[in-house]
């Protein structure tokens, strides 16, 4: 058996940063040899990593970047099996890493476009970062999902960092306070679509029918039935989360709509994320 000093064991430690008695194991299974340590570590983080293939990642964060100008926005969710984890600071790392490359790299329509760029700090692939963190960590760990979009674009995420929202608006010129107000708005409220008009057609116009008929039974004269139907449909948006047409939260005296108006932006789109269930 070969003798295996602390130094080395150290030196090991300095370089995978796994625990120290699975590093004298390796050694001396590897007869003193460090890179063949190294692959015994790695084989046998794998196999733990392999039994926890099965595992819920219930926990994690979302990393999100929003450019100084709004031109541009960019988030990634990474998610792992429990809370310390997503606080711990190689989790941290690698999803930093993730979003600085999403956000300065040529973009990414997928996670595996994106796990196959250079990492940033790491000196090698997302992917071989994401693996090697693992393998420290030895739990689960899934980049999820990945997001990039165009300005005017503001951001907003939780504290805790499980919800948060990419805003969009038209405009010649991003309010930055307002945008993210909005965007603040919708993680709270949870509206489905931005404007009406991105409902369902073919349910929209369903109601449409319904409350024509409910209009004509009740006697109204057919020349302003139109009108009423069009004046109840504005509470079948709201009912049915139009962004537009929400009371703002911020100030419920004004829509979001009409907030955004006096700065002379419109709503165009956002995404909402609520970790794990993208």
């Amino acid at each position: 058996m070969a003798t295996v000093t602390a130094a080395a064991v150290k030196a090991l430690r300095d370089r995978t940063d796994l625990p120290m008695m699975n590093c004298k194991k390796a050694l001396v299974e590897a007869g003193g040899d460090e890179e063949k340590a190294i692959e015994i570590l790695r084989e046998m983080s794998g196999k733990k990593l392999a039994a926890r293939e099965g595992n819920v990642t219930s926990e994690g964060r979302i990393f999100q970047w929003v450019a100084d100008d709004h031109s541009s926005a960019a988030m990634v969710e990474v998610q792992c099996e429990s809370d310390p984890v997503a606080r711990s600071e190689g989790f941290m790392t690698l999803g930093n890493d993730l979003l600085k490359q999403l956000a300065e790299g040529p973009g990414a329509g997928t996670v595996d476009e994106l796990l196959d760029q250079p990492s940033p700090s790491a000196g090698k692939t997302l992917r071989a970062q994401h693996e090697e963190t693992s393998n420290k960590i030895l739990e689960k760990i899934v980049v999820a999902r990945v997001c990039k979009l165009s300005g005017p674009v503001a951001g907003y995420v939780h504290h805790d960092g499980k919800t948060a929202v990419l805003f969009q608006a038209d405009g010649e010129k991003a309010d930055s306070q307002t945008m993210r107000d909005v965007a603040m708005h919708i993680a709270a409220l949870r509206p489905k679509v931005a404007v009406a008009e991105d409902l369902d057609a073919a349910e929209v116009q369903a109601e449409r029918e319904r409350l024509t008929a409910e209009a004509k039974g009740s006697g109204k004269p057919d020349n302003i039935i139109d009108k009423i139907v069009d004046g109840r449909l504005k509470a079948y948006y709201v009912e049915n989360g139009v962004l537009n047409l929400q009371p703002f939260a911020k100030d419920d005296s004004k829509t979001v709509s009409q907030a955004l108006g006096e700065k002379n932006l419109t709503a165009k789109g956002f995404t909402l994320w609520v970790l794990g269930q993208g």
